[in-house]
């Protein structure tokens, strides 16, 4: 199979391009480097441009793709309210060009980097895929608007898609040689081993009056490779003539950050300095995958738990080949 993987030099992305290059796809790696790592493409073509180029996408698209995989978005909430021009032109103009080039070129077959975001509040817990979609934040706003273009395109020009929807992606490649490298990192388990690494001296924890059992937000944390795992099940789906379908991606476990700080702890060795700070808007307090619907019908299950992905990061944080 030719698959082009949008976004393929970012965390998910390249960890992604190196489970299809083991399968012995033909890939071609589309990133803008924006975020992104050259270094981290371990297989296939790589291309630097931004999925909005048309004429990029058409020197791609018309050598003929079985598939597009897409991996880039912005991705921070936070920065969403304060920019949501940036999250709505990126997120939702660019994948729109991108669908456009698919459909001109005959480009059937679509695999989305959706999220937990488009939920919003939880209603009720664990959040499955009949969970009311109301989002509170141009984050989840954007990717939600590209789950319903999704299902526009699929009536109107028949581009099939599968949506996955990432609650907390964490951890690295087994092998320690492939992992987080966001500039800047806002995700809380690196934020802790750069703590734990004495790359920070502290980490803030805002809020710790939520409705939890220890007042710390609560999420569902699921390994890179599990996740990827999921995207290859997909793409097996959807090029054997597959419906277009939404998936919940989860471990089905909540830990609060208290529980991942404790976890970090006892994996590191290190003692972790906290500061306590106001909460952040758009935060609810709990979220938890029901993930029962994937594992019905692609046969997906999580391989890793949280002290697998503690683990498997903070041996990539140690590695000393790996820093680009």
């Amino acid at each position: 199979m030719k698959i082009l993987v949008v976004g393929g030099a970012g965390y998910i992305g390249s960890h992604m391009v190196r489970l299809l290059g083991e399968h012995s796809c033909e890939v071609i790696t589309l990133d803008d480097l924006s975020t992104g790592n050259r270094e981290s493409v371990t297989f296939g073509e790589f291309i630097q441009g931004n999925c909005g180029d048309r004429m990029i996408l058409d020197k791609i698209l018309s050598r003929g793709i079985d598939a597009v995989m897409h991996f880039a978005s912005s991705i921070q909430v936070d920065e969403s309210l304060q920019n949501p021009s940036k999250y709505y032109q990126n997120n939702v103009g660019n994948t729109l060009a991108l669908l456009d080039a698919m459909s001109f070129y005959g480009v059937k077959n679509f695999i989305f980097s959706s999220t937990a975001a488009t939920f919003g509040e939880p209603k009720y817990i664990p959040i499955d895929e009949k969970h009311p979609q109301e989002p509170i934040s141009p984050y989840g706003r954007s990717k939600l608007m590209v789950e319903q273009l999704l299902s526009d395109y699929d009536n109107a020009y028949g581009i099939k898609s599968v949506c996955l929807r990432y609650f907390n992606a964490a951890g690295a490649h087994p092998h320690g040689d492939l992992g987080e490298q966001h500039h800047p990192e806002t995700h809380l388990i690196p934020l802790l081993l750069q703590v734990a690494s004495g790359e920070k001296t502290s980490l803030s924890i805002y809020g710790d009056d939520y409705n939890t059992p220890d007042g710390t937000c609560v999420r569902d944390y699921v390994h890179v490779q599990d996740i990827c795992l999921a995207h290859w099940l997909a793409l097996m789906y959807i090029m054997n003539d597959g419906r277009s379908q939404s998936y919940n991606l989860g471990n089905g476990q909540g830990y609060s950050i208290q529980e991942v700080i404790n976890m970090v702890e006892k994996v590191t060795k290190q003692k972790i300095k906290t500061n306590l700070a106001s909460r952040r808007s758009a935060d609810p307090s709990k979220l938890i995958a029901d993930a029962r619907l994937i594992k019905k019908d692609l046969g997906w299950s999580p391989v890793y738990d949280l002290k697998d992905i503690v683990n498997h990061a903070w041996e990539w944080v140690n590695n000393p080949i790996k820093k680009y």
